[in-house]
């Protein structure tokens, strides 16, 4: 039994942010039903290639970016612009928990379906709405990815190559590290929506947005700013606080080297044949004199490879590894160890990857019942007499 087992989840989303939310609830244990618009369903089901396809004759299935945020769910298609799917979605919304959707603002409004006539009918409901710019303000109505996001709340500003290098330029984190992070909130939220629920019996109504949590996120840097009233500028792969804190170049590719005190700092410049000096002592001394530091590293680490390095830091307790690809990850002998990918069995390409939750919990672990469903597979099977839907 998860430790969300005894809760009933409506997932209204699309796309990630919401997907995200809805599965985290549903590793935990939640019964997660994820209403999909008949036909084409979630958007990602699309987002290929790569897609996955029945072993036997070739047959496409679903995209693997719909696999990432999908499992332990199941699929209803719903019309909503009908009276009947209207009907579906309020006795779906009676009998659940907690309602995850990202629609525009005002857009279930338009059909009856909006937090304030649900919650009406379910005042133990815990609402949450995910949208690019949140509920209120001048850019409310606007529609918000992921990409747009990172771009307008600085995220990309500090993200690149700094002017002047190579490549320079503002870019984009790699993964929709947006829609991640407001998934992560957003269930956060709900979780304390409920704890509040369970000593008052009300629910309520979370509002997020993906721009409110990209600002927060930007953590230290915006604090930077915030303190001395200079705005953080790209720096690569430095660290705008702690030196050294970057990649250095190797004799066959490149090491990240992350020392985080100064008794590291101690240890890794002896390690690289380094004379003792009074001035790089403390941290800020080392921020000060950053040109200098990293040059004289550089100078070193370009002479032997990375797995010498690796050893030589590690023999010390520096903080240190490669630069790793995706495909070099799920060779990692401790990813391995940890069960970062993990299977499970599908209908139509018989099993599929998934990568594990990183929770690890003692009394009530992460559970893997099913894989992320098939369009509409749940149609006409919810328990408990619930109404049927529409396809």
């Amino acid at each position: 039994m998860g430790a969300l087992s005894h809760l009933k989840v409506l997932d209204l989303s699309r796309v990630l942010a919401g997907p995200w939310a809805g599965q985290l609830l549903g590793d935990l244990g939640a019964d997660v039903i994820k209403v999909e618009r008949p036909g084409t369903g979630d958007d990602t089901r699309g987002w290929g290639p790569p897609f996955i396809a029945d072993p036997a004759d070739g047959t496409p299935g679903d995209a693997a970016y719909f696999l990432a945020a999908n499992r332990n769910k199941r699929s209803v298609t719903v019309d909503i612009t009908t009276a009947e799917g209207q009907r579906v979605i309020r006795a779906l919304a009676v009998d659940s928990d907690v309602v995850i959707e990202n629609y525009k603002v005002g857009g279930l409004a338009a059909y009856g379906l909006d937090a304030a006539t649900l919650c009406a009918l379910n005042p133990r409901l815990i609402w949450c709405s995910i949208t690019g710019f949140g509920q209120t303000g001048p850019y409310a109505a606007r529609a918000g990815y992921d990409v747009l996001i990172q771009a307008m709340s600085g995220l990309m500003s500090i993200t690149g190559g700094r002017d002047g290098e190579p490549g320079a330029g503002p870019q984009k984190v790699g993964v929709a590290l947006v829609d991640i992070m407001t998934g992560l909130y957003a269930s956060v939220g709900i979780l304390a929506a409920l704890a509040h629920r369970d000593r008052t019996g009300e629910g309520q109504v979370i509002d997020i947005a993906l721009l409110d949590v990209s600002v927060a996120t930007l953590a230290n840097q915006a604090m930077n700013y915030l303190v001395s009233g200079v705005a953080p500028t790209r720096m690569g792969n430095a660290h705008p606080n702690i030196v050294p804190y970057q990649d250095f170049a190797t004799a066959d590719g490149a090491i990240i080297l992350a020392v985080g005190n100064d008794d590291q700092f101690a240890r890794a410049w002896a390690a690289f044949g380094l004379a003792a000096d009074a001035g790089l002592a403390t941290n800020a001394m080392r921020v000060a004199r950053r040109t200098f530091v990293v040059a004289a590293i550089a100078d070193r680490a370009v002479t032997r490879t990375t797995a010498h390095w690796i050893a030589a830091l590690e023999a010390v307790g520096v903080p240190c590894g490669p630069i790793n690809t995706i495909a070099d990850v799920f060779a990692d002998p401790q990813v391995l160890a940890r069960e970062m990918h993990r299977t499970l069995d599908h209908p139509l390409a018989g099993s599929v990857p998934t990568v594990a939750n990183p929770l690890r919990l003692s009394a009530t672990p992460v559970t893997y019942r099913t894989a992320p469903p098939m369009l509409g597979e749940a149609n006409g099977t919810l328990p408990g007499g619930a109404p049927g839907t529409t396809a």
